[in-house]
């Protein structure tokens, strides 16, 4: 059941993400090894953990940054990458329409792919919770202090361990990413949009520059989306509901 006060609520949230805490520790910490053996200063990355806080975009930006990419191409490439949080604001904008301004803003900020997951089986179980930004504020927010705490690792002890991002350490960003599509995949929006983009990305997996890639995310939200819309206008039944 939803819990009480805000400070428990938030805590129950953080309490219910540190999976996903655990799950994306070598990935932050590989990102800052990357970045401390890049063209980036330091404080550069730890800039951009803390205020893109994507880290996905992350290391795709620093690759096109390592090689002299320009701006223009980097702000799109990431752009597009993120793309899918707008299916994640689909789904979660009913539980919180209602929050002031200044909530809605810090949420989203705060909302990531492992945070999505902990919040969509959170508001599954309890539709309408009263406390249920708090324990979203929770949960996002221990998703980011992680982030910046293993970036920070990766920056001051990547010089110690070059070899860091060849370890394998990277798969466990692989494994927390499984733990959170194949859940969600009872969802007709969900499934959709995962079979697009996957039927996407083994098309057109040849094309340069990453495009085939680029295209199976577009596909992938615009898939989602629109079954999100069709769904809410009532164009799909109860079974499609599940």
């Amino acid at each position: 059941m939803p819990h009480s006060t805000r400070w428990s609520s938030a805590a129950a949230g953080a309490r219910d993400t540190l999976p996903m805490l655990i799950g994306a520790a070598p990935f932050g910490m590989i990102f800052g090894t990357l970045v401390a053996s890049g063209p980036l200063a330091a404080w550069q990355g730890q800039l951009m953990s803390m205020s893109v806080y994507a880290g996905s975009s992350q290391f795709i930006a620093v690759g096109l940054v390592a090689g002299h990419t320009g701006m223009l191409v980097i702000w799109l490439t990431t752009l597009i990458v993120n793309l899918r949080h707008m299916l994640y604001a689909a789904t979660l904008l009913p539980q919180v329409a209602h929050l002031p301004g200044r909530w809605r803003f810090t949420l989203g900020f705060l909302l990531t792919d492992e945070t999505f997951a902990v919040m969509n089986g959170y508001y599954r179980q309890h539709p309408g919770a009263p406390l249920g930004h708090w324990y979203f504020l929770g949960s996002g927010l221990s998703m980011y202090v992680n982030w910046q705490v293993w970036t920070l690792a990766g920056l001051l002890f990547g010089a110690a361990f070059p070899g860091l991002q060849s370890l394998g350490l990277d798969f466990a960003m692989v494994a927390t990413f499984i733990a959170i599509v194949v859940p969600q995949l009872s969802r007709l929006p969900h499934a959709g949009a995962a079979l697009a983009a996957g039927a996407f990305a083994f098309l057109l997996r040849d094309l340069p520059y990453k495009l085939g890639l680029l295209s199976a995310v577009l596909a992938g939200v615009a898939v989602g989306i629109t079954l999100t819309r069709w769904r809410q206008q009532g164009g799909i039944g109860e079974r499609g509901r599940a």
